[in-house]
C-alpha cells in the first residue's frame, strides 16, 4: 500500500485483520512473524487461536509460555500479554477475538473463562485450526455465522462458566484500571493512580508492577491503543483517533500502534473496513 511504511524487519512477515458486519464483536487475525517482538498490549476480548508452524513465546498473567506447532492459545479479556518468536523460523498463527458480551449473546452462557492459557494437543488444536481457516475463507454471511457457531461449540468444553469478579473477589487495582480507561486523553500523574489504590506513590508502583508485570504507563498505552483500534474500525481518521486517546499526533499513533499490533493504523483500518 503506497504511503504505508513497512513495519516488520523481515519481508515475509505479515499481519492481516478482518471484521464482518454479521459477526459483531468478532475480529479475525492471521499472521506470520519471525523477528518482531510485540510490546505489552490488550484486546479486552477473548483471544483464541492456534499455532500453525514454528513456535511463539509470550508472557501472560506473570508467566512465560512457549507455544509450538499445534498449540491452542486461550486468553481472557483485559489481560496484558506480549509475543515473540521462540525459534529461528518464527511462527505462523491465526486468532479470533470475541468481545465478552457478544460471546454471552452468541452462546447463551455468561461468565466464559479459560483457566489454561496454553494447551499443546494436536487433537484439540487441529480441528479448531481447520474451523478458523474455513471461517477466514468463507464467502457468505451465513457460512461465517455457521462456522462461528461450530467454533464456539469446539471451545465450550475448554471453558468454565465463572464470573471473573466473583472468582477474584475484586482488587484495589481495579479502581486504578478503571481510572486509566476513563482518562485516556488526560495527562495522568503517578500520585493520582496511587490515590485510587490508597497507597503511597512508590509503594503503589512496586505493588502494581508485581501484580501486572508492567508499569502503569505501559498499561495506559495498552488501553489507549486498544481504544484506537476500536475507533479506527469505525472509520474515524487516524489523526482524530490519536487526539481522542491522548497521543500527541498521528505519527505517535502509528509508532505505538505498530509496536503492539504489528501493523500501521491506516493499514489496519483499510483491512477491516475493506472486509466489510
Amino acid at each position: 500500500m503506497e504511503g504505508v511504511p513497512a513495519i516488520f524487519p523481515c519481508e515475509k512477515d505479515r499481519a492481516q485483520f478482518r471484521q464482518h458486519d454479521e459477526l459483531p464483536g468478532v475480529e479475525l487475525y492471521q499472521a506470520h512473524i519471525s523477528r518482531y517482538a510485540f510490546e505489552p498490549h490488550t484486546h479486552e476480548a477473548f483471544g483464541i487461536g492456534t499455532i500453525e508452524s514454528g513456535a511463539q513465546r509470550f508472557r501472560y498473567r506473570g508467566a512465560q509460555y512457549t507455544a509450538p506447532r499445534h498449540s491452542l492459545v486461550m486468553m481472557n479479556p483485559d489481560e496484558l500479554h506480549t509475543g515473540e518468536s521462540a525459534c529461528e523460523e518464527g511462527w505462523r498463527y491465526q486468532m479470533i477475538y470475541i468481545q465478552p458480551d457478544d460471546m454471552a449473546q452468541l452462546t447463551g452462557d455468561r461468565g466464559w473463562w479459560f483457566s489454561e492459557a496454553l494447551r499443546t494437543d494436536v487433537r484439540l488444536a487441529l480441528p479448531l485450526s481447520q474451523t478458523l481457516s474455513a471461517l477466514w475463507q468463507a464467502e457468505s454471511p451465513l457460512a461465517r455465522q455457521s462456522l462461528l457457531g461450530e467454533l464456539l461449540a469446539q471451545l465450550r468444553p475448554l471453558a468454565r462458566m465463572a464470573e471473573k469478579g466473583k472468582e477474584e473477589g475484586g482488587h484495589r487495582f481495579d479502581r486504578v484500571r478503571d481510572y486509566l480507561r476513563d482518562n485516556l486523553a488526560e495527562p495522568i500523574r503517578l500520585e493520582e493512580l496511587a490515590a485510587q489504590a490508597a497507597l503511597s506513590p512508590w509503594h503503589f508502583l512496586r505493588a502494581f508492577r508485581a501484580r501486572y508485570h508492567v508499569t502503569p504507563h505501559q498499561m495506559l498505552m495498552a488501553y489507549r491503543l486498544y481504544q484506537a483500534k476500536l475507533l479506527l474500525a469505525r472509520g474515524l481518521p487516524a489523526a482524530s483517533v490519536a487526539a481522542s486517546v491522548g497521543l500527541s499526533d498521528q505519527a505517535h499513533l502509528t509508532r505505538a500502534f505498530a509496536q503492539r499490533y504489528g501493523i500501521t493504523p491506516v493499514r489496519y483500518q483499510k483491512q477491516v473496513r475493506g472486509a466489510r
